[in-house]
């Protein structure tokens, strides 16, 4: 396998606006990296730039070491994986994965062997005299990703594998391709816009937004410790809840919403740097589950505020509870047996020891 590095990766397409400026970071031999990020943001791209599809403006990219920056695909010894299968309609599931190996006259009985073997670890052996139309989409994405392990790659890349599939088969195939990786110990970068398969895949995951790094961390990492107000937002399943607001002082540190008449002792809230804001607009930011019932809040350092209910998901094993405060919609999670019902009034407790703080100006972690 391989490691790869990017140094200071530039890229324009007119010679004017950079979509992709100034990237660096390093993928680790047998890592599992991933590039998430919104529509737009530059993580295809960055892949491509890797597999030697797209041209680099500016910078080094090296795998094992080696500056590839001129070299053609074919000679870069990487697999890419593609949204759309990209599988040939004509050949069969065997014809399609061995199709690379006779081009590159690979002797026969040694791509009968890679064939079989790819198509033991993905259980499509039974596929292999099919054709694509006679196959599902979960099957043919295995079929691609059967012809990326025949070749033995350094690197495998993923351009957004799982997008065509329905919910409960991309949730089958992320736990394969969890499988798949402790399987073959490979060097693996994977691109998606869903921050679920990031979580869910990712040994580490690199988070972009307009071309530009937010943050890269391991999954936990970026849950837990987010270093700005878009890395919490888009890590996370409901979304973290934002209240824009000032600090203010008197004997008291305060946090105050003055639309909704929220106020919350900052007393006992365990952040060095937020006493700085006195006078100045802060984001509050608390995440659905440190937004609770009464009673699972007993004996935690809360504060209690009251709500109007105007939305409730029943998810079978929780309540999403959403509800307003002033223009900020907020979303609690309740237990399934709690009694609630829409239009009602409701105590939210907060967990004022898992909240985080935001410059409204920079966008910046508080802490």
């Amino acid at each position: 396998m391989a490691e790869v590095k990017l140094k200071n990766i530039a890229k324009s397409y007119d010679g004017k606006t950079m979509t992709i400026e100034d990237v660096s970071f390093e993928i680790h031999d047998t890592e599992f990296l991933v590039l998430v990020g919104p529509s737009g943001c530059g993580k295809s791209t960055i892949l491509r730039m890797i597999a030697g599809l797209e041209e680099i403006t500016d910078g080094d990219l090296f795998i094992d070491e080696k500056r590839v920056n001129d070299l053609q695909p074919k000679n870069r010894d990487i697999a890419m994986v593609f949204q759309n299968y990209a599988l040939y309609p004509h050949m069969t599931v065997y014809q399609n994965m061995s199709f690379g190996l006779k081009i590159k006259k690979v002797p026969k009985k040694e791509i009968d062997q890679r064939v079989r073997k790819a198509a033991e670890i993905l259980e499509i052996t039974e596929l292999l005299e099919r054709r694509p139309k006679a196959m599902s989409g979960g099957q043919r994405q295995r079929v691609a990703i059967g012809r990326a392990i025949v070749r033995d790659p350094k690197v495998f890349l993923f351009d957004e594998p799982l997008s065509n599939l329905d919910a409960k088969l991309r949730v089958q195939m992320r736990v394969e391709l969890q499988k798949l990786h402790q399987k073959l110990k490979a060097t693996m970068v994977y691109v998606t816009h869903d921050q679920t398969e990031a979580m869910t895949l990712g040994d580490r995951i690199v988070v972009l937004k307009d071309g530009d790094i937010m943050q890269i961390g391991s999954p936990m990492e970026l849950y837990n410790d987010p270093q700005n107000r878009f890395v919490a937002g888009f890590i996370g399943s409901p979304p973290i809840n934002f209240i824009e607001g000032r600090i203010t002082k008197d004997n008291t540190l305060w946090f105050v919403h003055e639309q909704s008449g929220l106020k919350i002792d900052l007393t006992n809230v365990k952040n060095e740097n937020i006493h700085t804001f006195v006078d100045k607009e802060v984001v509050f930011g608390i995440r659905p589950e440190n937004l609770k019932s009464k009673a699972a809040s007993a004996g935690r350092n809360h504060h209690q505020h009251q709500v109007k209910i105007d939305a409730i998901e029943q998810m079978g094993n929780e309540l999403l509870i959403y509800s307003l405060l002033g223009a900020n919609q907020i979303i609690a999670r309740f237990s399934p047996d709690a009694s609630v019902e829409v239009d009602a009034q409701t105590d939210l407790f907060f967990n004022l020891d898992k909240v985080y703080f935001f410059d409204a100006k920079t966008e910046a972690v508080i802490d």
